[in-house]
């Protein structure tokens, strides 16, 4: 068990996929303080969202007069920085945007905690796998980043996130600030939100619709279920030997084709989806597998969630969502506001 209680914890971005995880586990003993600018809120439609330790700024990180004081109000014992443009429709749509964001807003995050918290207890800031380029196979943290050609648009996510990777190292080399770097690795579970493979296959497949696989589907991926990256997301708060390093968090066991995928999804959904290919019209990466050597030997993480039952977890609970009315994601109108920070703390 990893012992959080009575922080204050500020998470940009904290209404996605990871952060509404990451808000269930800390929520009960501990104040949550989450800025985001809705654009994927998962976090409404949880339990989480009208929780009294719940409170929520409806901001950008590309507003650092805003951030700036929204930080400032909440005295956060703990940075965790997850806001970012992600997905590769988004990033090949506004590729400058998505630079902005990752890079400029990562350093306005650091900007106001050095500001306003300097004597947090952790800044963890969240890059990416594809930092690795096109062949990742037992990457270590330290191995060479390879990144596309300019001009190419998926790269300026990893370059934007690499850049950003480099800017918190460096400045908690020079201010002290107790930094940390997590490099995710296909991420899947309930809540997600987006357009995540994983997410779009169950959700078709429990409508009995067709599994679209973009190329031959021969694209290896390594799956990591949602409880086990917040497992290791929660080393990296606790133990000492994570500040300063950067770590892969992932499930090497959980790999597979996305063929494979498709059909484990189809069959554990009990599903008559056809698969089809369609051609891509991206770059896309072949192979992507984590080497977790040194989160297990820093943090003693090790996955414990296999790929099947991740996936039939994840199958039941939007299951469950559908036969409740809600639609291929499970997002609908808000019925009660949490309290905003910037108002009562």
């Amino acid at each position: 068990m990893h012992e959080i209680r009575d922080k204050s914890i500020f998470l940009t971005g904290g209404a996605g996929f990871i952060g509404t995880t990451l808000v269930h586990r800390l929520l009960e003993h501990n104040r949550i303080v989450v800025y985001d600018n809705g654009h994927r809120n998962a976090l409404k439609d949880s339990p989480a969202w009208t929780h009294p330790n719940l409170f929520f700024i409806h901001g950008d990180v590309l507003n650092s007069e805003m951030l700036s004081e929204s930080i400032k109000r909440a005295k956060p014992d703990m940075v965790l920085h997850l806001a970012a443009i992600a997905g590769v429709d988004t990033v090949l749509r506004v590729p400058a945007r998505t630079m902005k964001i990752n890079f400029i807003g990562t350093y306005n995050v650091l900007e106001a905690t050095i500001a306003h918290a300097p004597k947090a207890e952790r800044f963890v800031d969240f890059s990416t796998s594809e930092v690795f380029g096109t062949h990742v196979y037992h990457a270590e943290e330290m191995s060479a980043t390879t990144l596309g050609s300019v001009g190419e648009a998926r790269w300026t996510y990893a370059v934007s996130k690499l850049a950003a990777e480099h800017l918190v190292h460096n400045y908690g080399k020079e201010t002290g600030l107790p930094t940390v770097s997590i490099r995710p690795f296909n991420v899947f579970g309930p809540r997600q939100v987006g357009v995540g493979a994983i997410h779009t296959f169950v959700v078709r497949a429990l409508m009995n619709q067709p599994l679209e696989i973009h190329g031959d589907g021969n694209q290896i991926r390594a799956w990591c279920y949602i409880d086990d990256m917040v497992e290791g997301i929660l080393l990296t708060l606790t133990r000492p030997e994570a500040v300063g390093h950067v770590f892969n968090i992932g499930n090497p066991k959980g790999t597979v084709t996305i063929n494979t995928l498709a059909e484990k999804i189809r069959a554990l959904a009990g599903s008559q989806s056809e698969i089809v290919f369609v051609k891509k019209n991206y770059v896309d990466v072949e192979l992507r597998i984590p080497s977790i050597q040194k989160a297990a030997e820093l943090l003693g993480f090790q996955p414990t969630v296999d790929l099947n039952e991740g996936l039939s977890r994840t199958i039941e609970w939007y299951r469950g969502q559908m036969e409740q009315g809600k639609t291929a994601g499970f997002l609908h109108e808000d019925r009660q506001q949490p309290r905003h920070v910037v108002a009562h703390i």
